[in-house]
């Protein structure tokens, strides 16, 4: 598992000049590729999939809280993320639509079912340390969850043999998970783990096993149509998070920082390296309607510099397109990347013309197999 991005010196990093954060992320960038192409990592991902062959994707907030593959203590590149402001999607979304079936279809050519988590996240601890896409509301955006979850199934068959569409909350406070089951059911691993474990008296012993037991059975009552193959891939995640969940409480002392001060809008797809909280909005670039997240991601960073939270002299504007091969869809990818970059640029020009001045623009593509993002020349 590749370290946690959370661990650079991120907080001090927003307030430096904008040429150092820009040198500072392009670094993050470049670390987080060689991480994710190290021989160890390779390896670890190999044997992690033929234990357990399930393809799993997560429908995600673009908010840098929500990692997954670090909470659940996962191999880097086992989840795929769709990542969009809010974690607001729509299966009607042509480009979404087509980007989620050719997933799937790859995945069960080659015989894998799909496990899809479909996440919300919300904080016990601050209202306002919820999703500012949905106003801090947890029930609207349990309910969008939920509105997926629907689309999904009949996009892909109410069965759920072959995707099975799990509403999944992350509480970002202790980074935990919620699993919602189809009648009302909850599996909250928050609660779960501050359940005693069995004790010798019991004629059972403490450990990861009496654990591993009580965990499956739980799934099994919350998810009772989940099929047992996608099962026993879903456990691992949850024991992952358990152990989680038990670091992050061990931690003497934790900051939960609730305060906007992003100074990126990125555009497009491949941000996979960027899961520093309060850093950048991401936009997936699925909506027909692009301009509107725009308009909103640059009218936080305006505030942002009014409010001095971040430096007013410049932000980055960062497009990115991942490719699988050379040549033709490589080539594909940099113009959608440049395409991109130039619609934000005239979105934010008639929103928000005060900022063009402070714009720096980078147009990027992503070698998606080997996560190495690529600056294109202007």
């Amino acid at each position: 598992m590749l370290a946690s991005p959370n661990a650079s010196p991120a907080d001090t990093t927003h307030q430096t000049p904008i040429a150092r954060r820009i040198d500072w992320l392009v670094d993050l960038a470049q670390r987080h590729g060689e991480a994710f192409r190290g021989p160890e990592t390779w390896l670890e991902r190999q044997r992690y999939r033929a234990q357990h062959p399930s393809a799993i994707a997560g429908l995600m907030c673009m908010d840098g809280r929500v990692n997954l593959a670090l909470a659940t203590q996962l191999p880097a590149g086992i989840i795929t993320p769709f990542r969009n402001l809010g974690g607001m999607f729509n299966l009607g979304w042509p480009y979404l639509s087509q980007l989620l079936s050719d997933y799937v279809s790859t995945q069960t050519q080659s015989g894998r079912r799909v496990l899809l988590l479909i996440t919300y996240h919300w904080s016990r601890g601050e209202r306002k340390r919820g999703c500012a896409g949905f106003h801090y509301r947890r029930d609207d955006s349990l309910a969008h969850a939920w509105a997926i979850h629907a689309q999904v199934s009949q996009l892909f068959g109410h069965a759920h043999q072959s995707v099975y569409p799990l509403v999944c909350g992350f509480e970002t406070d202790e980074e935990a998970l919620l699993l919602h089951g189809p009648a009302g059911e909850i599996l909250d691993l928050a609660a779960f783990s501050e359940t005693p474990p069995p004790t010798s008296e019991t004629g059972a012993g403490t450990g990861s096993a009496p654990d591993a037991l009580a965990l499956e059975a739980q799934l099994v009552r919350t998810l009772p149509g989940l099929p047992r193959p996608v099962r026993a891939d879903l456990l691992p995640l949850l024991l992952g998070n358990l152990a989680h969940i038990a670091a992050v409480r061990a931690q003497p002392a934790r900051e939960l920082a609730i305060e906007h001060r992003e100074w990126v809008i990125c555009l497009g797809r491949g941000f996979d390296f960027l899961h520093t909280p309060n850093l950048a909005l991401i936009i997936g670039p699925y909506s027909p309607d692009l301009a509107q997240p725009i308009r909103t991601a640059a009218s936080i960073i305006h505030s942002n510099m009014h409010a001095g939270r971040i430096p007013a002299d410049g932000f980055l504007l960062l497009t990115s397109m991942p490719y699988e091969q050379h040549g033709v869809e490589r080539a594909g990818a940099a113009l959608r990347s440049r395409f991109l970059a130039h619609f934000a640029t005239q979105v934010i020009a008639e929103a928000h013309p005060e900022l063009v001045p402070l714009m720096h623009r980078r147009c990027a593509v992503l070698d998606w197999p080997a996560r190495r993002l690529e600056l294109l020349p202007d």
